[in-house]
Parts: structure tokens; C-alpha cells; sequence
């Protein structure tokens, strides 16, 4: 039951940042929701990845057995999370906006 429940707490959040990130697509354009684009780009498939990883497990054998599209599931999920770039490339464009909204602003115009 922890698990089901963890399940839904990610899943909940990853829905909620993806309309967050739309609604701000749509209020201020996408150069200004550059941040909630990039987190969206990570959770979301680290979420499917996890909660994937998760039923594959309770499953047991049958969850990587044709009986159960579970691994296809996985494999499908685990692509996408290359596809659009490397965690990694998302989540250094979310630090460096995030410590842009807290530089001096003498700090602001110098190269980066």
C-alpha cells in the first residue's frame, strides 16, 4: 500500500508541474517558463520510470513477461528520458535560472 500511495503522491506532482508549465506557456510564453519546462522534462519521466520499475516488481516474473506490457512499458519510458537530453542538461539549466533570480544585479551583466 506504501508504494500504491507513493505511486500516486508522483504521479499527482508530475501532472500538476506539466499544468503549471502549460499554464505559464500560455500566460508568459515559453523563453519565461524556460525553468518549468526543464523541471517537467525531468520529472515527468522519472516518475513513469519509477512507478514503472514499481509494478514491474509486484508483478514478479510476469512483469517482464509478455503476459503484461510492464517491460515494453519500461523500455518506452527509459527512451524518452534521453530523447529530449540527459537529466543531467535539464537540471543545470534549472540551477542556473534559479541562481539568476537571486544574483545582485551588478552580478547580472556578467558573462556566463
Amino acid at each position: 500500500l506504501e508504494r500504491v500511495a507513493e505511486a500516486r503522491i508522483l504521479i499527482d506532482q508530475a501532472r500538476l508541474l506539466t499544468l503549471n508549465a502549460a499554464h505559464r506557456m500560455d500566460t508568459v510564453g515559453n523563453k519565461v517558463a524556460r525553468a518549468e519546462i526543464a523541471m517537467i522534462k525531468v520529472a515527468a519521466p522519472n516518475m513513469l520510470c519509477r512507478v514503472l520499475d514499481w509494478a514491474i516488481q509486484a508483478h514478479g516474473a510476469a512483469g517482464v513477461s509478455d503476459d503484461f506490457p510492464l517491460a515494453q512499458a519500461y523500455a518506452y519510458a527509459r527512451t524518452v528520458r534521453i530523447v529530449d537530453g540527459p537529466d543531467e542538461v535539464h537540471r543545470n539549466q534549472i540551477g542556473r535560472l534559479e541562481l539568476r533570480k537571486h544574483e545582485r544585479p551588478d552580478q547580472a551583466t556578467a558573462p556566463r
